[in-house]
């Protein structure tokens, strides 16, 4: 929570600085901007890897046959509800961009100096380089290799816990001054608080969607689970990390009507492959992003399934910290949707606002896929 009050500084801050503040500092605070930017674009390929790759490993080593059961529900799951929020935006765009209205056009400030931080490697590449060292490391049983991609990962989440999120800030405030300073803040905010509203919606009716799909092939009683999920879902919010709220998550689960060994295994892999609700976020954000500006054209359904395929890999084992499903897809969003700086900014503004619910709900929908591995496992 203490990260979404920095933010909201800094969103506020940015806009007073573009609106009242002389123009050089406002020019100050764009560069930097761009220079957090570039760090964050310089990250995203590490990211990637390192995560990947080390979430491809810990599932490869679960010599269960119950995994793969897990996998394909929690899979199931994060893209079915990535179509959902798609079909909700997509229907609603005309309201959308009425309460977004036509953006006044004002002043565009540059920044002083940019200055290139070109990645390693395309965020493609990062990906399949993660699945080709995992898989690699689960066939050949390489200690040595495993080891240096867990601390690899080690490294990669301190960057992002130490550097990046305190650095967030920053970001976004460079962001909501230019806009400010361009004339097009009031009406960006309008339209994005109507797409938070609505994304929280669509990840409670997604919460009822899964345990109802559970009661309908177990005959279990849908209202008594998600009640029995619900401090799960409280502790969530004010964590805002599936990692972080795994032992309630736990708990909560295995009052759950099944097997406490079911709960034991599905609730910690699911911890990092079942994001429902950051998909719902992060599909819907980004509909919103490209319906308020008119340098961007929705994509037609059969142009989106790619992205939120995708989306649902990239996410695997997203940092357990605070905006790490973001920055799993940050990437993603520059190459599949063609997203400039500014509209990656924005994507994190909004994303991280609703990122305690986000992850709630990612949390919440475990004890559902539980359930339904406790069903098919039988």
């Amino acid at each position: 929570m203490k990260l979404i009050a920095r933010l909201f500084v800094a969103i506020v801050g940015g806009i007073m600085l573009g609106l009242w503040a002389p123009a050089f500092l406002t020019r100050i605070l764009i560069t930097i901007q761009g220079l957090v930017g570039q760090l964050i674009f310089f990250s995203i390929p590490l990211i990637i890897v390192f995560f990947i790759a080390d979430g491809v490993i810990g599932l490869g080593s679960k010599s269960t046959k119950l995994a793969p059961l897990t996998v394909a529900f929690a899979y199931m799951s994060t893209i079915l509800s990535g179509f959902l929020a798609y079909f909700v935006t997509v229907g609603l765009q005309p309201v959308i961009a009425g309460v977004a209205g036509q953006l006044a056009s004002g002043t565009k400030l540059t920044p002083y100096f940019t200055l290139a931080i070109a990645p390693v490697f395309g965020v493609m590449s990062a990906l399949a380089l993660a699945f080709v060292l995992g898989l690699g490391v689960v066939a050949t049983g390489s200690q040595n290799m495993a080891r240096l991609l867990g601390e690899g990962k080690n490294i990669i989440e301190k960057l992002i816990a130490n550097v990046i999120i305190p650095l967030i800030p920053l970001f976004i405030g460079g962001i909501f001054a230019g806009m400010a300073a361009e004339g097009t803040v009031f009406n960006t905010l309008r339209a994005f608080g109507l797409v938070l509203v609505l994304a929280v919606l669509v990840q409670w009716v997604w919460i009822f969607v899964l345990y109802g799909y559970a009661s309908l092939v177990t005959k279990k009683p849908v209202l008594s689970s998600i009640k029995s999920m619900l401090p799960a879902y409280l502790t969530a919010v004010g964590t805002m990390s599936s990692a972080a709220t795994m032992p309630v998550t736990l708990q909560q689960a295995r009052q759950l009507p099944i097997r406490k060994e079911i709960a034991s295994f599905v609730i910690p892999l699911c911890a990092t492959i079942h994001l429902s609700g950051s998909t719902i976020a992060i599909t819907m954000c980004a509909m919103a992003v490209m319906i308020i500006n008119p340098a961007y054209v929705l994509p037609s359904f059969a142009g989106v399934i790619p992205f939120i395929f995708m989306l649902g890999i990239i996410m695997v084992a997203a940092p357990g910290v605070p905006g790490g499903a973001i920055m799993a897809a940050y990437g993603l969003l520059g190459t599949m949707l063609g997203f400039n700086e500014a509209a990656l900014g924005l994507m994190v503004a909004l994303y991280m606002a609703q990122d305690s619910f986000g992850t709630a709900t990612n949390v919440t929908g475990d004890g559902a896929i539980a359930i339904l591995v406790d069903k098919y496992a039988e």
